[in-house]
Parts: structure tokens; C-alpha cells; sequence
């Protein structure tokens, strides 16, 4: 069985091997499209929105997450454990220290965002605080920094916002495609192409979502991983995964679009057949404990 160092680099590879994946989509995409309308300039708008979107989103990624899940600064004086144990993880780390913020909110559940590591925010329920002791949380408090540190929330911002621009540029396409145009005057070749630039658009969206899920859950096994390390007590956050996931009510602003930068699902469910796993944006809590304890185990 691998360790947490071989763990940490085998995912950080298959991750990034998922994000080329994500671009050659987007690229291909764009030029499909620019092919069945006989313009190549469509590639470039295709992967110009691609990037400005991502540098949008990256710039103002704390705001918008923070305005969505209803998150409050944490002061120092009511939240003195989240603090004092932020601080000491954060120093080990070698991390600047993150802002604090709390969701008033019984779900067990965590998240971290932030453009970098100098404007990382780290954010916790009530219901977390009020559940987990302290070994449980400083586990919790680790995966958040761990994410932090090896760069997820930009990896996730681009990996969110591609595939938004892939669902958006497939959208107008049809949408144009319904008015007519495209160059589909060449006979058979040209109307074989046509349905093969449709057909590839009506699944460009698919497989770029199945990707952004992928990407997802290999970021949550690394940070599970990173975060063992940190705290070298992989036990910690092994309990503090079992206790969330045994909340089965869903978080009051649990959305779709903020799903993946949790610790856990904030819509309650558990990720059992093929199909929930596929487009799940976490691992199975099973194999996430499993994992732990087997390196724990290891060491």
C-alpha cells in the first residue's frame, strides 16, 4: 500500500492529467464549431472566454463563496479552539494565516477558498464545531490548509469554469444551429460533418462535467492525504468523516455550484451505485476512512 508522501504525488499527477483533458475539451469544442461555421476566429473566442472567465472567477472566487453559503468572520473571543488550532496548523505548515468564517448552519461541514494562499479563507458550520472534539477538528482543519497549500482552489476554479464555458458555448451553438448556417453545402461530407460537430456538442458538456467531478474527488483524497501528514494523526480525520457523514440532512444553502469545495456532500447523500459515484463531487466516505486508517496502519 502506497504512504501519504506516494499518495500526495500520485494524485497531484492524475490531477493535472485531468486538467489537460479539460482544456483539449474546450479546445476541440471551439473547433469543431468553427469548423462547421467555416471560421476559425471561434476557436480563439472559445478559449479567450475560457480564460477571462477563470481570471474573473479566480480574482473574486472568496466573495462569491462567501456570499453564497451565508458565511460570518469568526472572531477570535467566541471561536477560540477554531483559532488557536488554524494558528498552530497554519504555522506548521508554513501557511500565512487564513481569515476565519463560520456558516450558521447543524450540518457538519468545512470549506476553504481564496485567489492564494495570502487571501485564503477557511470556513466551518456551527454544526462542525459543535460536534467534533478537538483531535477531530484539527483533522478537519488540516484537509482545509492542505487545500490551501496545494493549490485547489485555483485547480478547482478552472476546473468549474471550464466546464461552465463548455455548457455555455454548446448552448449557443445549437441555438444558432437551429437558425441554419454553417458551411453544410458539401455534399455528403459536409452533412456527415454536421452531425458529428452536433453530436460532439451535445457531449462536450457531458464529458466536461464528468472531468470537473473527477477532478473533485482526487483533490479531496489529496488534501485527505496532505492533511495526514500535517497532523501526522490520520485517525483524527478518519472519526471526523465518520461523524459527518452520519449527518443525513443537507446543509440550508447546499448548492451545486459550491458542492465540490466542502469536506463532505453538503446535500446529505452518500455516493453508493456506479452512477452516484461517477457524478458525485466527493468521494465515498468509506474509502476516504479507509485510506486513512490504512496508512495510519502502515506507518
Amino acid at each position: 500500500m502506497p504512504n501519504l508522501y506516494q499518495e500526495r504525488s500520485n494524485n497531484v499527477i492524475r490531477t493535472w492529467g485531468l486538467m489537460i483533458g479539460f482544456f483539449l475539451v474546450v479546445i476541440a469544442l471551439g473547433w469543431a464549431i468553427s469548423l462547421y461555421y467555416g471560421d476559425v476566429s471561434i476557436l480563439y473566442i472559445a478559449v479567450g472566454l475560457a480564460l477571462v472567465m477563470n481570471v474573473g472567477s479566480y480574482w473574486f472566487s472568496d466573495k462569491l463563496v462567501l456570499s453564497m453559503t451565508g458565511a460570518k468572520p469568526a472572531s477570535r473571543e467566541e471561536y477560540f479552539d477554531l483559532y488557536t488550532i488554524t494558528e498552530n496548523l497554519a504555522i506548521t505548515a508554513g501557511l500565512p494565516m487564513p481569515k476565519l468564517y463560520v456558516v450558521n448552519d447543524p450540518a457538519p461541514n468545512a470549506f476553504a477558498t481564496g485567489r492564494d494562499e495570502k487571501h485564503a479563507v477557511v470556513a466551518a458550520t456551527t454544526g462542525l464545531l459543535a460536534m467534533l472534539n478537538r483531535t477531530e477538528l484539527e483533522g478537519v482543519i488540516a484537509h482545509e490548509l492542505s487545500h490551501i497549500q496545494n493549490k485547489d482552489m485555483l485547480v478547482m476554479t478552472v476546473a468549474v469554469v471550464l466546464a461552465g464555458v463548455v455548457a455555455i458555448v454548446a448552448d449557443i451553438f445549437l441555438r444558432m444551429s437551429l437558425f441554419g448556417g454553417g458551411d453544410r453545402d458539401n455534399g455528403k461530407a459536409g452533412a456527415v460533418f454536421a452531425v458529428l460537430a452536433i453530436v460532439a456538442v451535445i457531449l462536450a458538456p457531458i464529458a466536461a462535467q464528468l472531468i470537473k467531478l473527477a477532478i473533485s474527488r482526487r483533490r479531496e483524497y489529496l488534501a485527505d492525504a496532505s492533511g495526514a501528514l500535517l497532523t501526522r494523526y490520520p485517525e483524527g480525520l478518519a472519526s471526523a468523516l465518520k461523524k459527518i457523514s452520519g449527518y443525513a440532512a443537507p446543509m440550508r444553502k447546499a448548492s451545486h455550484a459550491t458542492a465540490h469545495l466542502f469536506i463532505a456532500n453538503p446535500f446529505g447523500a452518500s455516493a453508493g451505485k456506479f452512477v452516484n459515484k461517477l457524478f458525485a463531487t466527493h468521494p465515498p466516505v468509506e474509502d476516504r476512512v479507509q485510506r486513512l486508517l490504512g496508512h495510519a496502519a502502515s506507518e
